[in-house]
């Protein structure tokens, strides 16, 4: 693209490097997790297609009563908002440093070798590909005045979806967390190739320590373990918020959950550099840009949230059938659960949806016979409920 660049003699071409990467350089696009469409200059639309279920039983003349399985359209709308990169300089404060290219006389701006300039604009572009890069994901956009809120970054967008999968947690651990993370992948989710966890670099920090310590299964102290949990990879983001890692499908083509939409705004005149007045000697830098961000399918991000330690177990009384046999306990909590005692004559066995207790047959018991059983969190262990256990015997 052509970009004129007022009262300087910059190298044009290095120049579109230099935008380009601050448009698109932040991490969510250098670890290609995103989806970016560029020149967006109103809106992007993302297609979304679901079906239903279509087997069923041969029919030897179908009609359209028996179709099944209906197509269902809807769309997510990328729209980029408008924000800008504004600086003013004096030229003459970096005379001292660049002495070796400084002209005689006067420092002019429009007299600057390239190199220099240069130097001037690759800060520039590091310092906007940096905030841009937390933009991305923390980003939230007002209407307004308020400059740390251009536009809506990906975790916004997870979090105002209603199909997004929160989960819970009160557990202290990353290895915790991420066990009830793991938890709430659907299935048919788990093998995708593109699912990754994203987290914050502390978080992976702790999870690696917590590896680490297990004895004769991590890495030693001067390795880091691999970044991975239960076979899917885990990707550190510097921007990413603690304590709220995410499992979703990343990838940069069509088939990802993560997309973005940037536009470089008049491309003509999209990083200007001139004098800030006529008879002054101050010069600014000024570049205009476009941005968004959106998830496709909010069924296919799982959040974590951390929330206080609960317990909640239905029902908290068992009555067996003399016979023996099972019945099923429904646990809702907020980390793992175990199972911390249990009466002799009764056994368990835990489910994804809660326990299974199996007594044992008494009918030829010498009587009635009673006892608790104690559902406790695995790391919170004062959050606990007792289930009594009775079971009759015949004669």
């Amino acid at each position: 693209m052509a970009i004129i660049i007022a009262n300087t003699n910059y190298n044009g071409e290095v120049l579109e490097q230099l935008l380009t990467l601050a448009a698109t350089g932040n991490e969510l696009v250098e670890k290609g997790l995103i989806h970016l469409e560029p020149g967006v200059h109103e809106k992007f639309s993302i297609p979304r297609i679901k079906t239903g279920k279509m087997l069923q039983k041969r029919k030897e003349q179908p009609k359209d009563s028996d179709s099944k399985g209906d197509f269902n359209y809807s769309e997510k709308v990328l729209k980029p908002v408008d924000f800008m990169a504004f600086t003013t300089f004096n030229p003459r404060s970096f005379e001292k440093i660049w002495r070796k290219w400084q002209p005689k006389g006067n420092l002019v701006f429009s007299e600057l070798p390239a190199e220099g300039q240069n130097a001037l604009l690759s800060e520039m572009a590091k310092t906007v590909k940096f905030e841009l890069g937390w933009h991305f994901i923390n980003g939230e956009y007002e209407e307004g005045d308020d400059d740390t809120k251009l536009f809506n970054g990906i975790i916004i967008r997870m979090k105002e979806d209603d199909d997004t999968i929160v989960v819970l947690t009160s557990s202290n651990t990353m290895i915790g967390k991420l066990k009830m993370l793991h938890k709430n992948i659907p299935v048919t989710m788990r093998a995708n190739p593109g699912l990754k966890i994203l987290m914050s670099v502390k978080d992976f920090d702790r999870y690696d320590d917590e590896l680490t310590a297990q004895p004769n299964k991590g890495s030693n102290w001067t390795d880091t373990n691999a970044k991975r949990f239960k076979g899917i990879n885990i990707e550190p983001l510097a921007n990413w918020p603690d304590g709220m890692p995410v499992a979703t499908i990343t990838g940069m083509d069509n088939n990802t959950n993560l997309w973005g939409a940037v536009n470089l705004q008049d491309d003509m005149d999209v990083i200007k550099i001139g004098l800030l007045e006529n008879a002054g000697e101050r010069y600014f830098f000024k570049m205009l840009m476009k941005a968004d961000t959106q998830i496709a399918f909010g069924e296919e991000c799982i959040m974590l949230e951390k929330v206080a330690a609960s317990l909640e177990v239905e029902p908290t009384q068992l009555e067996f059938p003399a016979e023996g046999g099972s019945l099923t306990v429904t646990v809702e909590a907020t980390e793992e659960f175990k199972v911390s005692q249990i009466a002799e004559g009764f056994s368990f066995d835990i489910t994804d949806d809660g326990v299974t207790v199996t007594a044992d047959d008494n009918t030829e018991g010498t009587g009635e016979k009673t006892g608790t059983m104690v559902i406790s969190l695995s790391e919170n262990t004062s959050k606990k409920v007792t289930i009594t256990l009775t079971q009759p015997t015949e004669g």
